[in-house]
C-alpha cells in the first residue's frame, strides 16, 4: 500500500456485520402455500394423538451466493469509504504586483491640447489611449482603478481579470468626480485599498495635470501615510509646464515621488507617457510561494465497478439457474 494512500471515510468499516445483524435479528421468510385437503383428517388426529403445526418454509442460500453478497456488499463499503491517493502539496511561484492606476478627471482634462494619431484631442482621450495599452500589458499584476476630481471613487477593486479592467477605464469620463483637483484624497483612496491585500510590492500610479485644489488632506501628509504602507507612489505630470493654461505642480509631484521611494514622471505628449509606461514596466515584482491544493486521485469507482459486475453476475446466475429447473419440470410433467 502506498504512503501516500488514504480512506477519507474509515469509520465505515464498523457497517461490516450489518448485514449479519440484520439476519440474527429480523424473523426468517415464511412463504404461505395451497394445502392438499384430507377427509376425515380429525380421525386422523385421534388416531395418532398429534396435532396439526403451522409450517414454513426457510430459503436457503447456497454458499457461492452467500460469497457473492457479502463481496458485493465489502464492495460497495470500500467504495462509499472513498479510497485516494492524495499527492504532496504543490507549490507554485507566481510574479505578481497590486498596480492601482488614480487618475485625474477633473476639468482641465478635458483641454484639447495633445495631438494622437495626428489629431488634436483632450488630454483625457489621449491618457485613456495609452492606458488602455499599459493594462493590457499587466499579465500576472492585479490592477485597480481611482479615479479623482473634488472627491475620489474607486471605479476598479484589486483584479487579475485586466479585460474587466479595461471597460471600467473605458466608461469614465471628464468631470465624473468634480471640477476641481483634489490629489490628497485620491491618494489616502489608494492606500485604503492597499490596506485590505497582502501582497507586498503595491505600486500605485497618480496622472494628473494640475495642482491639489484640495483642503482635507494635503498630497504630502498622504504620500506620508502611503511611504509607512510600503507604497511606492509614482506620478506622472500631464502637460508642459511652461505652456499656457498649465496649472502643474511638478514641485509636489515630485515630493510625493520621492518619499515614497519612487520616481516623478513628466508626460508632455502621448508619446512621451507611452515611454514612461515602458520605463514603469522594469520595476521587478515580486515572487511569492502559493500552496495550491493537495491532488487527489479518487479510487472508489475500481470496488464500485467490481461490485456492479458481481451483482450483474449474481442476477445471470440466478436467471440460468431459474431457468434450469423450468426446463427440468417440464421434462419431468412431459
Amino acid at each position: 500500500m502506498p504512503e501516500n494512500f488514504e480512506i477519507a471515510y474509515p469509520w465505515l468499516v464498523w457497517l461490516v456485520p450489518l448485514p449479519l445483524i440484520f439476519y440474527w435479528i429480523m424473523p426468517p421468510l415464511r412463504l404461505k402455500s395451497t394445502s392438499l385437503r384430507i377427509p376425515n383428517f380429525n380421525k386422523i388426529e385421534e388416531y395418532t394423538g398429534e396435532k396439526p403445526r403451522k409450517a414454513a418454509l426457510i430459503k436457503r442460500r447456497g454458499i457461492l451466493e452467500w460469497v457473492l453478497l457479502w463481496l458485493i456488499w465489502l464492495l460497495t463499503l470500500a467504495a462509499l469509504s472513498s479510497p485516494r491517493i492524495v499527492e504532496e502539496p504543490e507549490l507554485k511561484v507566481k510574479t505578481s504586483r497590486n498596480f492601482l492606476i488614480v487618475a485625474d478627471i477633473s476639468f482641465s482634462m478635458a483641454e484639447t491640447d495633445w495631438t494622437l494619431d495626428g489629431n488634436r484631442v483632450r488630454r483625457w482621450d489621449a491618457v485613456k489611449q495609452v492606458m488602455h495599452d499599459f493594462i493590457k500589458k499587466r499579465e500576472g499584476d492585479r490592477m485597480g482603478l481611482v479615479f479623482f476630481g473634488s472627491s475620489a471613487y474607486i471605479q476598479a477593486p484589486f483584479t487579475s481579470d485586466l479585460a474587466t479592467v479595461d471597460q471600467l477605464l473605458e466608461e469614465a469620463d471628464v468631470g465624473m468626480a468634480g471640477q476641481m483637483t483634489n490629489i490628497g484624497k485620491a491618494i489616502v483612496k489608494g492606500v485604503e485599498m492597499f490596506e485590505q491585500d497582502t501582497i507586498k510590492t503595491k505600486v500605485m500610479l497618480v496622472l494628473t495635470d494640475g495642482v491639489d485644489s484640495g483642503t482635507d488632506v494635503l498630497p504630502l501628509d498622504a504620500a506620508d501615510l502611503a511611504e509607512k504602507d510600503s507604497i511606492q507612489v509614482y506620478t506622472i505630470g500631464i502637460g508642459d509646464p511652461e505652456g499656457s493654461g498649465s496649472d502643474l505642480d511638478e514641485k509636489t509631484l515630485r515630493e510625493i515621488a520621492q518619499n515614497t521611494n519612487a520616481s516623478y514622471f513628466r508626460a508632455i505628449d502621448a508619446e512621451r507617457l507611452n515611454e514612461i509606461y515602458g520605463e514603469l514596466d522594469t520595476l521587478e515584482p515580486i515572487e511569492y510561494e502559493e500552496e495550491t491544493y493537495r491532488p487527489k486521485t479518487l479510487l472508489y469507482y475500481y470496488p464500485l465497478g467490481v461490485a456492479l459486475a458481481l451483482a450483474i453476475l449474481k442476477m445471470l446466475l440466478g436467471s440460468f439457474v431459474a431457468l434450469g429447473r423450468l426446463i427440468k419440470r417440464k421434462v419431468t410433467d412431459g
